[in-house]
This record gives C-alpha cells, sequence and structure tokens, in this order.
C-alpha cells in the first residue's frame, strides 16, 4: 500500500495556494506567496519549499522543508546543514494512512540531521518517527521545544 504514496515538490502557483486553503496550517507564508504571485514577484509554478501528497488533483498531505547551512547549525556535531521541517499536515480525512510517515521519509531520505517544532499533541507521532528532543537551550530555542532526528554518524551538540 505505502508504496503508491508518491512525495512531490509543489509548485507555487494559484492552483497550489487554492488547495492550500484547506489546510489549518495556512497562514503567513502562504499568504505572502498569493501576495508575490499576484504582485509577479514569483513566477507562476516557482520552486517552493513545499512537498505534498496528491490523491488524483487533491492535494491530502503536505510539509515544508527548509535547508539550513552549516555555518547556523547550534544543534548537531559537527556543524553541518541540516533540514527544518514544519508545517507538516494531513487533511482529517486522510490520517491514520501512513502519510504522514511518508512525508517524514522522504524528508530523512536526504540523510541530513532534521529539526522541528512538533503542535501541540503530536509528540507522539514523531516519537514513532524517531525524533527526540533537543537538550533545551534557552538562547537559541526562545520557548519552543525542538525535535531533532539525526541521521547515523551524527550526534546532538552539547549544549
Amino acid at each position: 500500500m505505502m508504496n503508491d504514496i508518491r512525495v512531490e515538490k509543489l509548485l507555487i502557483n494559484y492552483k497550489t495556494l487554492e488547495q492550500f486553503k484547506r489546510f489549518k496550517e495556512y497562514g503567513n507564508q502562504e499568504l505572502s506567496m498569493l501576495e508575490d504571485l499576484q504582485n509577479n514577484i514569483i513566477e507562476n509554478d516557482s520552486e517552493s519549499p513545499f512537498y505534498g501528497i496528491h490523491i488524483g488533483h487533491t492535494l491530502i498531505a503536505r510539509m515544508s522543508l527548509y535547508r539550513v547551512r552549516a555555518k547556523y547549525d547550534a544543534y548537531f556535531e559537527p556543524p553541518q546543514d541540516y533540514l527544518e521541517l514544519w508545517k507538516l499536515e494531513v487533511l482529517p480525512d486522510y490520517r491514520g494512512r501512513n502519510y504522514g510517515k511518508a512525508l517524514v521519509d522522504f524528508a530523512k531520505s536526504f540523510q541530513l540531521p532534521i529539526k522541528t517544532n512538533p503542535r501541540i499533541n503530536s509528540h507522539g507521532f514523531w516519537e514513532k518517527m524517531g525524533f527526540q528532543k533537543a537538550k533545551y537551550e534557552m538562547e537559541r530555542d526562545l520557548g519552543e521545544n525542538p525535535l531533532i532526528w539525526m541521521p547515523a554518524g551524527v550526534r546532538e551538540k552539547d549544549v
């Protein structure tokens, strides 16, 4: 069953942004993309940080994935590029069917450490995905409780 789940990079266009409105995590990032489209600052179908899963023409799951450069790495040893994963969301009717796991597995396939700031009540999901709490560091985390995942050979930086 898992084999027919395909994660794809989402294009920034009106259709994608229209579909984003169905997600709870819809916010400033999408609105600014929409504005940029309307102002033609970004080309229709320009590169996007979003990845998603479609069933037919319906976007049913998505996440945002950013690569953070090693010089900004305050989490991992040795310091290196890592991925920041956020806005992971599966529409309610499609939850519990491994779509969230498929997105996380896709992110892990880059073999870079991953950091995420989980939403309330989602810790169980992230633990199942092999994420752990980062050691809290006040200056760095500013009230967030980041979770991290590390590929082989990477360890958490000592706080």
